[in-house]
């Protein structure tokens, strides 16, 4: 069905038909379409660019599909230009007429917030104006806005609130090969969603998908293919597996500098850590090589970067040292989120180790781990996409074509290997009754299911009969995951709800420490004791935070401390939406002097209130977790310096060892008194964990009992 367009819409439309064959200000209308502006000298160098793409050829195709279904499924490879295009081809078509918005859905709010920026200047408008984008605790849109780029949960956490997403004419869901929960859930939603909503389109967007897949799902949903890879890709592998894929990877970049021409370098690895020795290594190995090769830019990239330190990657390659010299290059060193989410020009040479970090829920031991896994041939073809760019490129894949047969086919669905207790809970809010017989597109198992239930069950979200109480609503209230919004609508009776937002707010931003190397090291672990609590790491936060605002948000005096400026700016963001929230929910604001003695006890007591389920026992001298019975390590990051009985802990991490990270110490008692329902102890695993419990509440009875006589 054909969305029915107001008048209003006309002159956008109108306007969009002359854009392609005009280039130049003397063929064009004087003032922009959206703001009546006059359009600026970038517009036209974008437009020029613009143009090239692939996907603007099929403009015409895309208008006709999407007029005739209401679903279309567009599979457009990596570089075709479908992320920044097809949500303007809808704005220009006049689907945001009469105040609707069209919205753009990412996986990461990295790319939501580029992805924006990009389209904002291809629009010639200012960001947050007609176009803008919404992350968790970073809204940047304004009543002008028609075109949203917003992260996949943030969508969900709308429907919450607006079933019809009554907001919205055309909802685009983007790198949907990537099956985050938050997008399977979406998915599900919108099918049954648009016999109800006869005007709304959806547009489910890959660049790698199983399209028959979605073609079914979604009732025969038309197909659209765009190309995107403009010129072939040399595909190498390794003889033998490789020892050690970090090693192998420097080398291989390094080799690439000394042997092959001119051309950039993307090298994919795990994660932050990983990346920036990578980055420190292979800068100091191609210095070592002094003048025999050329000059050579070495930038990182994931997702706790600042932007400005994110658009590094847009640099452009050192010019050669002298006149005709050796070339420079640039080499980027980046997660899985420059496989699909950004594009980056110049990229001629990709080395790609095979793996990614993935979260990984066991419901058996109730552990969740980010864990190195390996990709799947989806993954490796997006990857090595990324070299056919500009030029005819090579891919050095560090293993063998044997292993690359081995591969899955597809990413396996975030949906059946995380926890999924913010999905239950969010379903439960949608009014779906029947969660295991929800048309998925593919199901969770059902221990994830029941373990997601129980959770939520001990929190309070959810009553005997599995229904949503008072508590479950307050929770959806908060864009947190279920724990800390319990410990958070918790706090105020412990007297700290000033204190646990802040926490909340810390724990909600990239880390504030800043990790140094060389002479910097020793300076920046000296200034990161300073804000040592010896009772753990929640507290430590806490410290972090006050001395910031005490300090007036000071950027010299963050650079000083090794502190991270833009991640404590952040928390302040944070804090100030939690603070709304509360009183919204008119839960009081309230906290002690410091100098009370039991502030921090209440702090801690209510660190409990949320993740009673994650507490760990000292036993025989090393920690156990409850319940589980895993043992584990305190992570060398802790502030604690001593061993406590109890701890309570915020993630469990798996590398070398078992570790638990961001860690306070606790008592026993609290844990009887908080969570009893959950230390049932007819149910608890037999060892001392449970024979210190069974002391603990007999305690608590005596200590009733005692009560109890003398007020008789």
């Amino acid at each position: 069905m054909s969305l029915v367009k107001s008048e209003s819409s006309a002159p956008i439309a109108d306007a969009f038909k002359n854009l392609k064959p005009l280039l130049h200000h003397d063929q064009y209308p004087d003032n922009n379409v959206f703001n009546g502006k006059p359009y600026s000298e970038k517009f036209f160098d974008i437009l020029k660019v613009r143009q090239n793409l692939p996907v603007y050829a099929q403009r015409e195709e895309f208008r006709t599909k999407l007029a005739q279904s209401q679903v279309l499924i567009l599979v457009g490879e990596t570089g075709s230009g479908k992320t920044t295009q097809i949500p303007q081809f809808c704005l220009y078509d006049g689907y945001a007429a009469d105040g609707k918005l069209i919205a753009c859905t990412q996986p990461r709010r990295v790319a939501a917030m580029s992805v924006a920026q990009r389209v904002a200047d291809e629009m010639d408008v200012k960001i947050g104006d007609e176009c803008g984008y919404t992350i968790r605790f970073d809204d940047c849109t304004s009543d002008q806005t028609q075109l949203k780029y917003l992260t996949d949960g943030m969508l969900l956490r709308e429907a919450t609130f607006d079933r019809l997403l009554s907001r919205y004419s055309v909802i685009i869901l983007d790198e949907a090969h990537e099956r985050t929960v938050a997008t399977d859930v979406l998915i599900g939603l919108l099918k049954a969603l648009l016999p109800k909503r006869p005007d709304l389109k959806v547009v489910v967007m890959s660049a790698t998908l199983d399209a028959g897949k979605f073609q079914k799902y979604f009732n025969g949903a038309p197909l659209m293919k765009v190309p995107g890879r403009l010129h072939p890709v040399e595909i190498f592998y390794t003889p033998e597996p490789e020892k050690d894929y970090l090693e192998a990877a420097i080398r291989t970049c390094v080799q690439i500098h000394v042997a092959e021409p001119a051309g950039d370098v993307l090298l994919f690895l795990t994660g932050e850590e990983e990346i920036e020795t990578a980055c420190e290594t292979i800068q100091n190995q191609i210095d070592l090589l002094g003048k025999r090769v050329g000059p050579v830019l070495v930038v990182p990239l994931y997702s706790s970067l600042t932007p400005q330190q994110q658009q590094r990657i847009f640099d452009k390659a050192p010019e050669p040292r002298t006149e005709g010299g050796l070339p420079g290059r640039k080499i980027v060193v980046s997660t899985n989120i420059a496989e699909t989410s950004l594009t980056i020009d110049g990229i001629v040479y990709v080395v790609d180790p095979g793996f990614c970090k993935q979260n990984i829920f066991n419901p058996r031991t109730r552990v969740e781990s980010l864990l190195v896994t390996q990709i799947s041939k989806a993954s490796c073809n997006q990857r090595a996409g990324r070299a056919g760019r500009t030029r005819p490129g090579k891919c050095f894949r560090l293993f063998t074509e044997e292993s690359f047969r081995a591969l899955q086919e597809q990413t396996y669905p975030e949906m059946m290997r995380t926890n999924i207790c913010n999905v239950v809970l969010h379903l439960k809010k949608l009014g779906v009754e029947d969660l295991v017989h929800f048309d998925y597109l593919d199901a969770p198992a059902p221990e994830t299911m029941m373990r997601a239930l129980d959770l939520l069950h001990y929190v309070g979200a959810l009553d005997d009969e599995a229904e949503l109480t008072k508590i479950g609503d307050l929770i959806n209230e908060f864009p947190l995951d279920p724990q800390l919004a319990k410990m958070l609508i918790a706090s105020p009776k412990h007297g700290c709800s000033e204190d646990i937002c802040t926490i909340v707010a810390m724990l909600s931003v990239p880390p504030v420490h800043i990790k140094a190397s060389g002479e910097k090291k020793i300076a920046a672990e000296r200034a990161r004791e300073k804000f040592k609590h010896d009772d753990g790491d929640h507290l430590s936060m806490l410290h972090v935070y006050n001395a910031f605002i005490n300090n007036k948000q000071d950027p010299k005096w963050c650079r000083d401390l090794y502190l991270n400026h833009r991640s404590l700016k952040s928390a302040t963001n944070v804090r100030d939406q939690l603070v709304r929230l509360m009183n919204k929910a008119k839960l009081p604001l309230v906290s002690m002097k410091p100098d009370d003695p039991y502030y921090y006890i209440n702090i801690r007591k209510a660190l409990c209130e949320g993740f009673f389920s994650q507490v760990a026992h000292l036993e025989r001298n090393q920690y156990v977790t409850v319940k589980d019975q895993q043992i584990v390590t305190l992570h060398p990051s802790t502030f604690l310096n001593t061993k406590p009985e109890w701890v309570v802990y915020n993630e469990f991490v798996l590398t070398t060892k078992q570790y638990i990270r961001t860690v306070t110490a606790i008592r026993g008692e609290w844990l009887v008194d908080i969570a009893p329902h959950y230390y049932d102890l007819r149910t608890y695993p037999e060892g001392q964990t449970k024979q210190t419990l069974q002391r603990l509440f007999d305690q608590k009875r005596f200590a009733v009992a005692a009560k109890k006589n003398e007020s008789k």
